[in-house]
């Protein structure tokens, strides 16, 4: 199973953004050398967070770091433009020699809608729009595409093209059945977020996506599942919750104050960090654990854990990040290969090339 780090890039505290952008890009040396097999960036337009285009960033890291994937978490495809989308990840998987991935996703936020003058009234027919345009434009160079919300194509030839042919596409969602049902149709690899209560209610997802996939004509075997939670490792489970609860909680609620949802203290963070819970925090066998226990329930590919949330310390998420390659990946690549060989199915992920359209 590939392991990986995400992170928003939280703007907290006193860090300034130019610093804020230098310990992103030692977050991400450091994955790399620890041999972790993806970096995810995600992509906002609020002052809380450092990142609003991440192949920006993406391409810096290209050049500094040898092996790991390098992919955004989530590209607000609904507010971007396809073509620009495709272009900019094109010249990361060009800069990176081959290790460039969009997840495309609608955006848990909705500040880049009005910023780019979309009508949040077409919120999903953006995204279903503007991913078939970014698929088209994959698989092939001159595309003619028409559609409602965006000018047309005419046989319209979009360079520079990537190392990777296809480019790979994920279809990256927080818990909606539309979302995952298309995902599966399209034979596209699904990511799922969960952020909250047990991740056993996102089985059924799971589920109606190789349902979809098997019902459009593809092989579910081929398809790659991502799980991507909250995450942090620290040397005991005190020391994790010394470091990650407070900033945690002060994040979750910061958003909750947004949403409407009802505030998170102590009781709540204990329950996402209990064995059933959503929140993979403690020590590295505690981490392992929760992380085989997922395994267990969706059988997925890869699984990536955002660990810098909030005000987070910089220096405590470079000490959780070497725990996680150095102990937690170890012992759950090694309990999925034991699990996967006795059942007599491959340990090894899925192919790049099953991993795309």
């Amino acid at each position: 199973m590939e392991l990986g780090v995400a992170t928003f890039a939280d703007l907290a505290g006193a860090t300034s953004p130019q610093q804020r952008m230098k310990d992103l890009l030692e977050e991400i040396e450091l994955a790399d050398q620890l041999g972790l097999d993806v970096f995810a960036l995600g992509e906002h337009h609020r002052p809380d967070f450092l990142v609003s285009s991440p192949a920006v960033v993406l391409g810096a890291a290209a050049v500094v770091t040898k092996r790991i994937r390098l992919s955004s978490a989530v590209t607000v495809l609904s507010s971007d433009d396809p073509v620009r989308v495709f272009q900019q990840f094109a010249e990361v998987d060009l800069l990176s020699g081959g290790r460039a991935e969009i997840m495309a996703g609608r955006g848990s936020f909705i500040e880049s809608f009005p910023l780019f003058g979309y009508d949040l009234d077409d919120y999903d027919e953006l995204y279903a729009e503007k991913l078939e345009l970014l698929l088209a434009i994959r698989d092939q160079v001159h595309v003619t595409w028409s559609g409602r919300l965006r000018a047309p194509l005419d046989n319209a030839a979009v360079w520079p093209r990537p190392v990777q042919d296809p480019l790979p596409v994920w279809v990256a969602v927080g818990g909606t059945p539309q979302s995952v049902v298309r995902a599966g149709t399209l034979g596209l690899p699904l990511t799922i977020a969960i952020i909250g209560g047990q991740p056993e209610r996102f089985v059924p997802l799971v589920e109606l996506y190789r349902e979809a996939a098997s019902r459009a004509g593809h092989d579910p075997a081929g398809l790659a599942v991502a799980i991507n939670t909250h995450a942090f490792v620290g040397e005991t489970s005190v020391q994790a919750d010394s470091a990650f609860a407070a900033p945690y909680l002060a994040m979750m609620n910061r958003i909750g104050r947004e949403r409407g949802w009802p505030p998170s203290g102590r009781e709540a963070y204990e329950a996402l960090r209990s064995p059933r819970g959503a929140l993979a925090a403690g020590s590295p066998q505690q981490v392992a654990e929760k992380l085989l226990f997922e395994h267990e329930l969706f059988g997925h590919q890869r699984y990536v854990g955002q660990m810098s949330v909030g005000a987070v310390a910089h220096s405590d998420v470079l000490r959780s990040m070497e725990l996680f390659g150095t102990q937690v990946a170890p012992l759950v690549r090694t309990e999925v290969a034991r699990r996967e060989s006795a059942a007599g199915s491959p340990s090894e992920p899925a192919d790049r090339a099953q991993t795309t359209a």
